[in-house]
């Protein structure tokens, strides 16, 4: 509709005067774009508090309960039934392929199910509850500013949320209310019974808006004041599933590989599935109208006003249950295209250094970006143990080349430190709960205390190779014995540390504090040893002694910041009671 025809709506309604032709004009179109603004911020609103608050359990529901394809549709549906996300159900799934919890093929019965959890939402949207939608934003918005508990404050978000959606479906409907007389706009919905028009008008919007939710309250609402029929609506809904590709597409670019093929999944699923059905929408209008309501005593317009919301509603949910039943055979199948579509890549050097868990999807909700956060550290800590395994001997004995490969090795810790600080920063702008807070700066203080480590052994030990070769020094066998146990003992610190950090155990923090007798007393023994070697017969005596005593001052200092991770690992209580 252009705005000439606009204009005409305007002046049919008015009273012909100028003024009340830009106040029709102005009403009409403040009315469309005012509700579906209040009906995306509500619908983000909610899903955002949503996520805040069951994100950890929908992570652990998912994680356990992903065992076979069956069980996979049912826990997609349901975890996205509950986050109202169909994209963070995706990235926890690309994040246990990634782990390897989960192959490709398993994963396609999770993302089957996130698609008809999300159908959830426009049934929610068909119950006509627009009377009580003022009643909800004021419960919640009291919820929000009264309460002083965290998860209460969330709880009245969400509500808060869910009455601004119907608000502005409301605020929609009262503003189309105009065109059931403007004949022009009765023509062009009567086009969109033309499927691939509907189909591309669906396309269009949900590209436009990144959201099939948005397209299914519009079509609902369009259908609520008589304007389309149940097949336009089908078609409507064929496009946005289709729509939603766009948005699958854009989140894809530039990620890790498993990112790509569950994207890529999603895509294949939705475009297949539209083009099953693009020939039987007449037959799957009749299955829904078989199962959906009747309003008994209304005829014409008002009879598919009051009708057809709850036919498109169900006909979304079972266009994407059957699509469901029809795909989930074969799986196996799909994973298989889907690998050949999307291989790996040669893994180079920039590849070792991307972060492989941080996605900025999940930073909507805190407490699964601060759990990617902890995965992302155990990637860290990975590079810092091999640092720390190649050190020792590039120092003792290793050439020059040697050294300058483990010094190198730094450079990945740095980069992997530098995006998770810059992650947990985005963190930090969030909502966050007081736990999450402490979580936050546990995790900030175990990445710094890697960095730490890593600088420790490109400095210092590295320098303590290249002084070695540098004045030609053999280290004794005796030495070398006393070092690498030594060595040994930090190395085992800095595993339960990680451990500590990564999986927040408590017993191998308390190992890593208690292992401080025993440091002490090899670094005691140790002492002893160069005491006696410092009076031997042997060219460098002296060099050999400062280079042997700082290899075990900075190895000394590596086991302080192991120690120091593991006490910042776990909460102060938890840590406290485990040191009994």
């Amino acid at each position: 509709m252009n705005p000439g025809e606009l204009l005409s709506l305007a002046v049919v309604h008015g009273d012909g005067s100028a003024g009340a032709t830009d106040l029709e004009v102005w009403t009409l179109v403040m009315g469309l774009l005012g509700g579906l603004a209040l009906f995306l911020y509500g619908m983000e609103m909610m899903a955002d508090s949503l996520k805040a608050v069951a994100g950890d359990r929908m992570k652990a529901i998912l994680a356990r309960l992903t065992t076979n394809r069956i069980m996979g549709v049912v826990t997609g549906t349901f975890v996205t039934a509950v986050i109202q996300s169909s994209s963070v159900t995706t990235v926890l799934v690309v994040g246990f392929i990634s782990a390897g919890l989960m192959s490709l093929s398993q994963s396609m019965g999770v993302i089957l199910g996130a698609d008809i959890g999300t159908t959830i939402t426009a049934q929610i949207i068909a119950f006509k509850v627009t009377k009580i939608a003022l009643l909800m934003i004021a419960s919640g918005f009291a919820m929000t500013f009264i309460s002083r508990n965290e998860k209460t404050k969330l709880y009245g978000a969400g509500l808060l949320g869910l009455g601004l959606v119907f608000f502005g479906m409301n605020v929609m409907g009262e503003a189309m209310k105009p065109l059931r007389s403007y004949e022009p706009f009765l023509n062009w919905m009567a086009a969109m019974e033309n499927p691939l028009l509907g189909i591309l008008a669906g396309t269009i919007f949900t590209g436009l808006v990144q959201s099939s939710s948005a397209t299914t309250g519009v079509v609902i609402v369009m259908a609520s004041q008589g304007f389309i029929s149940l097949e336009a609506g089908i078609a409507l809904i064929f496009g946005a599933n289709i729509g939603t590709c766009v948005t699958a597409l854009l989140a894809s670019i530039g990620r890790p590989r498993e990112a790509v093929r569950a994207a890529v999944v999603h895509i294949i699923f939705k475009i297949v599935g539209v083009m099953l059905w693009f020939f039987f929408i007449d037959q799957l209008a009749w299955m829904v109208t078989s199962v959906s309501p009747v309003a008994e005593g209304l005829t014409g317009v008002e009879k598919m006003a009051a009708e057809t919301p709850r036919q498109i509603a169900n006909a979304h949910t079972i266009f994407n249950v059957l699509n469901c039943l029809i795909f989930l055979p074969f799986t196996t199948q799909f994973a298989m295209l889907v690998e050949r579509l999307v291989p790996d890549r040669p893994m180079d050097e920039e590849e070792l250094v991307r972060a492989k868990y941080l996605d900025e999807e999940l930073l909507v909700t805190p407490s699964l970006a601060l759990d990617r956060c902890r995965l992302e550290i155990l990637h860290m800590g990975d590079q810092a143990r091999v640092m720390m395994r190649e050190v020792l001997p590039a120092m003792l004995s290793g050439s020059a080349e040697e050294l300058q490969r483990v010094e190198d090795m730094d450079d990945r810790v740095d980069a992997l430190y530098g995006q998770i600080v810059q992650y947990l920063g985005q963190v930090s702008g969030t909502r966050l709960t007081s736990e999450q807070s402490e979580e936050m700066v546990r995790l900030m203080a175990a990445a710094n205390g890697l960095e730490t480590i890593g600088d420790t052994i490109e400095t210092n030990l590295v320098g303590r190779g290249r002084a070695r070769l540098a004045a030609g020094i053999t280290i004794s066998p005796a030495t070398r014995k006393v070092l690498e146990e030594f060595h040994g003992a930090v190395a085992r610190a800095l595993d339960l540390a990680l451990l500590a950090i990564t999986q927040r155990n408590a017993d191998a923090a308390r190992r890593v504090v208690r292992m401080k007798g025993e440091i002490n007393d090899l670094a005691d023994s140790a002492a002893m040893h160069e005491a006696k070697r410092l009076v031997a017969e042997e060219p460098n005596r002296i060099e050999a002694y400062s280079i042997e005593v700082d290899i075990l001052e900075n190895l000394k200092r590596i086991y302080y910041f192991s120690k120091r991770m593991a006490r910042y690992s776990v909460p102060g209580e938890e840590f406290k009671s485990s040191m009994g």
